[in-house]
């Protein structure tokens, strides 16, 4: 017998991208956009596949107890954030949730422990000092979700301050060019704006303190966005990483990480692509008068296959790779004993590790850091051993 094209389920949980997750009374996993842990809800099946169905929401015919009122006015409509319906206990219990059953089902990893500590965000409005603008046809604003349409408004409360302020000036202007610009705002206030034809209007950099150092990173370089948590993450890193004589950073991006790294080791060999961040690095260094940095402007999997690299025995490797995570045949190019794993998805962090327990690693630490409240995204750092 099919499935009427509108059911009545309660969630249960909610699934690695943010989705609420229920069952259809034939037993199929059902996902639901904007759903909470207990809602009641009344949906609408929009895709039928074998093995499970995505819905709408039509009605929360009885709330979860997580469920708040969204404070955004282009809630469910912008592409931001979906989880501003989840009071924030909620939305970190659930990331934890989120992180360790990727571990243990994706990663299918020896040793993940039942509870994985959550470290929150202190601010979780406001805290955002980076984000991508799109202007199309005279709308300013954000994409919708799963959609190239532009959702158009002139605030957003995870922004800080001068970035929001920014966004109303964009919103207010007959004159901002079609396209995607990416914000960006400094601790003093500064602000640096990539236009979609590649000029830097407002400030060249913006600066950020990190552990005691004055990072400057250019307009379009990526920096990590949490105002509020960005130092306690970096020390933990550090604190995670050690001291000893030679630390190998890949993805090392500006610096928010070599140059704490040069501050507990003898040397530091660090791998980026980015020709933009490259350039920030090496004048970060110059900056602080570090001169124990070898950088290396290459992909990774590039330079750990050279003749200069490949022999290299590092104390530790420090890695903080994009959401796609490690290239194919970095895991097995690591001759260090410790590996410090900065990631941002949890699906490939999972797929990343049991590549490194095939090279012999077992994971030792894991801490999520909410670096991104309102969101369903989760930062993880992990940390993975010789056994």
């Amino acid at each position: 017998m099919p499935l009427p094209r509108t059911l009545e389920l309660t969630v249960d949980r909610l699934a690695n991208g943010g989705d609420g997750v229920g069952r259809a009374p034939d037993g199929r996993v059902t996902f639901i956009p904007f759903a909470a842990p207990g809602d009641r809800l009344r949906v609408r099946i929009t895709e039928a596949r074998r093995r499970y169905l995505r819905a709408s929401l039509i009605e929360i015919i009885e709330p979860g107890p997580s469920r708040v009122k969204p404070i955004c006015p282009v809630f469910g409509r912008c592409g931001g954030c979906s989880w501003q319906h989840l009071g924030y206990r909620g939305q970190l219990e659930a990331k934890e949730r989120i992180l360790r059953d990727a571990l243990t089902r994706i990663g299918k990893l020896a040793a993940v422990p039942e509870q994985i500590e959550m470290r929150g965000s202190p601010k979780a409005y406001g805290y955002r000092n980076r984000a991508r603008v799109s202007v199309e046809r005279g709308a300013v604003g954000f994409r919708r979700r799963r959609s190239h349409e532009i959702c158009a408004t002139a605030r957003c409360p995870v922004l800080v301050s001068a970035l929001d302020d920014t966004l109303g000036e964009l919103a207010s202007s007959s004159q901002a060019a079609r396209g995607d610009w990416e914000l960006a705002a400094g601790d003093s206030g500064e602000v640096s704006l990539l236009a979609p034809d590649g000029r830097t209007l407002g400030e060249e950099r913006i600066r950020i303190r990190v552990a005691g150092d004055t990072v400057a990173i250019s307009a379009g370089v990526f920096s990590q966005a949490n105002i509020a948590l960005r130092a306690d993450l970096a020390d933990a890193v550090h604190q995670a990483a050690g001291e000893g004589e030679l630390a190998l950073e890949l993805f090392s991006g500006a610096g928010f990480l070599t140059l704490g790294l040069a501050r507990r080791f003898k040397r530091v060999v660090a791998i980026e692509s980015h020709a933009g961040a490259v350039r920030d690095l090496r004048g970060n260094l110059r900056g602080a008068g570090i001169d124990s940095v070898e950088v290396h402007a290459a992909p990774v999997e590039d330079a750990l296959s050279g003749a200069s690299l490949g022999s290299l025995r590092p104390d530790v490797v420090v890695l903080d790779p994009p959401r796609t995570g490690l290239p194919r045949g970095v895991a097995s190019a690591i001759t260090a004993e410790k590996v410090v794993y900065l990631s941002c998805d949890p699906a490939t962090l999972a797929r990343d590790l049991a590549s490194l327990e095939q090279c012999g690693f077992g994971l030792t630490r894991v801490t999520g850091f909410d670096l991104f409240p309102q969101t369903p995204h989760v930062e993880a750092l992990v940390v993975a051993e010789r056994s």
